[in-house]
């Protein structure tokens, strides 16, 4: 990405003036420009952090998910670094971490975490349900096993926030398609369900459904519906053929909107529970 640059470097090479860099650029990072047009995107500013290091560090955590595929990571996420640097301005956080060579790898010209060392950096570094949600997003991109993640924090045993780590690595699921859904499961989780299964296929032989999560032994599933689903008519359509066949199949799917509150999501789930037969003690809300 041509258009960010270390300023120093292109007024060696004659290619910039300083009256050129002043009025027609602007700082990202310290000693880093890009264009005063351009808008920041993420990328823009992984790449800008990436040269403020002198392109020693390595992409880390939820930069580094973005850049193995991974959605619903915001533009303006702080950029984490594995780099030997005692201070790091606003916008990067740099963490002076060992790292072994095979934990790197090199994607876009950019040093990166691989997928297990961003599973762990992400599990390590952020809360609980944070880090779920970009656990999910992460293992729908790369497949990565929660597994590659474990085996690696073996290697770092004192490694800072290893301890909080499984907690996050032992919820991680790639049939997390939303951040919205990895809500839910982690809402049902904590009240005392037991662990869903995710992304289901319904079928009739002639239509097809795929629920977020369920769980099998009750035929109860959830379903979280966004804006989508009441904006486009279309799939409005849709999706009226599509409930009545999930429920013609015996499964109780309940649609969660933003809407609803969090006790009204349980009571509900848990009414189907005791429907089916199998009535739940649901933990208080800690």
């Amino acid at each position: 990405m041509d258009e960010v640059f270390v300023g120093g470097e292109r007024l060696a090479t004659g290619r910039l003036t300083r009256g050129q860099l002043r009025w027609n650029h602007a700082p990202l990072f310290p000693g880093v420009y890009v264009p005063k047009s351009a808008a920041a995107s993420l990328r823009m500013r992984t790449v800008g952090a990436w040269l403020w290091s002198g392109r020693e560090g390595v992409v880390a955590g939820r930069a580094a998910a973005a850049i193995h595929g991974a959605q619903w990571v915001p533009g303006d996420t702080p950029i984490e670094l594995i780099a030997p640097r005692d201070r790091s301005p606003t916008g990067i956080i740099a963490r002076n971490e060992r790292i072994d060579p095979d934990e790197v790898m090199t994607v876009g010209g950019l040093l990166v975490t691989n997928p297990a060392r961003t599973a762990a950096d992400l599990a390590r570094h952020l809360p609980r349900d944070l880090a779920v949600r970009h656990l999910d997003a992460l293992a729908v991109a790369t497949n990565v096993p929660a597994d590659h993640a474990r085996a690696l924090l073996e290697r770092h045993p004192r490694a800072r926030g290893r301890r909080r780590a499984p907690a996050a690595l032992g919820l991680m699921d790639s049939g997390g398609q939303s951040p919205k859904e990895t809500w839910l499961r982690l809402l049902y989780l904590d009240a005392g369900f037991p662990r869903p299964r995710t992304q289901i296929t319904v079928s009739d032989g002639c239509t097809r459904a795929v629920l977020d999560m369920g769980w099998d032994d009750v035929l109860v599933a959830a379903d979280y519906d966004g804006f989508q689903h009441l904006t486009d008519r279309k799939r409005y359509v849709h999706d009226i053929g599509r409930n009545e066949m999930v429920a013609r199949q015996g499964w109780f799917d309940l649609h969660v909107v933003a809407e609803h509150s969090r006790a009204y999501v349980l009571r509900r789930t848990a009414d189907a529970f005791a429907q089916r037969g199998r009535p739940l003690k649901l933990r208080p809300r800690s």
